[in-house]
């Protein structure tokens, strides 16, 4: 129980002591000073003492403060009411707190003092009103801007996210408000269009998130993360592959909205082309050489869970010897084709009518506009167009919402038999665990993400999703 000391004057102060008493905020003692009776509200609970007289006199004040309090509250209509009241009491007390209703630039070096501003306090909650400003927690924590509510449009780059696979760096998401419910998070929990995130962490950081999850497009990476990541083990690796995944990870940071590649050499060899990686090391590279490290698993999980990795590029052999690997990274992982980057004109999707791919589609769109792919969605049934494909619809209206036209073809006849000779497609295959853990017999299936093996030799993007 603590006893705190309220110095009212004003409608303000009026407004303050009814919130008060009718809240009943725990059980705390109160004692009020006031000279004009119109400041009390009429009612008056028995945990609250009241003093008639004038709060800046210094002999009544002493009176009062004669008994120990917590902490003093100054509302006063008036500047000399506020300046002097405080003044006084910091005659009488040097260490009490006080929090001061400040309407008129106070200024005090006094690290004891809370300076309330209510032209600031007023504007701000004026301001969360407007639309596509970020709405900041003003009455917990330090009111700074480190909780913060992120509304997500239907476009944004986090929708139909997953929580795991958001980089969540120096921020987190505490909880989400969907229809008026508040949802704590999980990993498996995706993200959907109109909902309400609850975000805590540096205001700097929430201030980017927010405005990065208000953009509809040319966000990816983001939010995976914001670095493209090369790994190259010289030792495994010719030197038309290290050649080859250099050129297209620098052509790739030119097209999408990454702040940096990062190179990551393993078994380094006294080479000119050893030499030549080393040279890359500037602003927008980094390199780094790993001497001594040979355990491929422990150098990628060390890597990617540190350094705001947002897209893993690897060679098609590596991705072979290593999907598990890289499932388990939950990164989207970009793998090289023997056709050639620069000749790519189209994204496609290989569908069943997979609801991994609608939970994709935000990323599908972003990454092909980027690029400025057009998008073919292909759906394949053995037994017969399915009359009710969701999965279309979805990919039309997301066309509409990013202004990208996408052609749906629906089909009986497999469309590898078409695809495996083109030369100049990126495919997008949900990155699940049954890619991941494919066998001998997916060759005998007929799921399009089992079959992404049949296009090896194409540019794949793995998006990752929860099992």
């Amino acid at each position: 129980m603590k006893k705190i000391l309220i110095l009212a004057d004003g409608i303000l102060a009026k407004y303050f002591l009814e919130r008060v008493m009718d809240s009943q905020y725990g059980e705390n003692l109160y004692s009020v000073v006031y000279y004009k009776d119109s400041t009390l509200p009429k009612n008056k609970p028995e945990n609250f003492t009241f003093y008639n007289f004038d709060p800046t006199s210094y002999e009544k004040l002493a009176q009062v403060l004669g008994e120990e309090y917590y902490q003093v509250m100054i509302i006063a209509s008036k500047k000399i009411d506020a300046i002097t009241s405080y003044e006084n009491i910091r005659k009488i007390d040097k260490e009490i707190q006080i929090v001061l209703l400040d309407r008129w630039g106070i200024k005090y070096d006094d690290k004891r003092l809370y300076l309330l501003d209510s032209r600031e306090a007023l504007a701000s909650r004026f301001i969360d009103y407007l639309p596509d400003v970020a709405v900041i927690a003003q009455n917990v924590g330090l009111g700074k801007g480190e909780i913060m509510e992120i509304r997500i449009p239907s476009g944004s780059s986090y929708s139909y996210r997953h929580l795991g696979n958001i980089e969540q760096s120096k921020w987190k998401i505490a909880g989400i408000y969907r229809a008026n419910s508040l949802i704590l998070p999980r990993d498996s929990l995706m993200i959907l269009p109109n909902d309400v995130l609850l975000a805590v962490g540096e205001p700097h950081v929430l201030r980017s998130v927010y405005n990065s999850a208000k953009k509809e497009i040319g966000q990816f990476p983001y939010p995976f993360g914001k670095v493209i990541y090369c790994f190259i083990d010289m030792l495994n690796m010719s030197e038309n592959d290290i050649n080859t995944i250099l050129n297209d990870a620098m052509l790739l940071h030119t097209k999408i909205n990454s702040k940096k590649i990062l190179i990551k050499v393993i078994n380094p060899t006294g080479t000119k082309l050893f030499d030549k990686i080393k040279s890359y090391n500037g602003k927008n590279i980094d390199v780094l050489i790993d001497y001594y490290s040979n355990s491929t698993k422990e150098i990628l999980k060390n890597d990617v869970k540190g350094k705001d990795i947002g897209l893993v590029v690897v060679m098609q052999d590596f991705f072979a010897l290593h999907v598990k690997t890289l499932f388990e990274l939950r990164k989207p992982i970009f793998k090289i084709g023997i056709w050639g980057f620069a000749d790519l004109k189209e994204a496609v999707i290989l569908s069943n009518n997979s609801e991994d791919i609608e939970k994709e589609s935000s990323v599908i769109f972003d990454f092909s506009t980027q690029l400025d792919l057009k998008i073919k969605l292909y759906n394949f049934y053995p037994d017969g167009v399915d009359d009710e494909d969701g999965l279309s619809e979805h990919f039309k209206s997301l066309g509409k919402i990013f202004n990208k036209k996408v052609e749906i073809i629906d089909s009986q006849k497999n469309p590898l038999i078409k695809l495996r000779n083109k030369k100049d497609i990126l495919q997008f295959v949900p990155f699940s665990i049954k890619v991941a853990n494919q066998n001998i017999l997916s060759v005998f299936s007929t799921d399009m993400e089992k079959l992404y093996f049949k296009l090896a030799s194409n540019y794949q993007v793995f998006i990752p999703v929860t099992a």
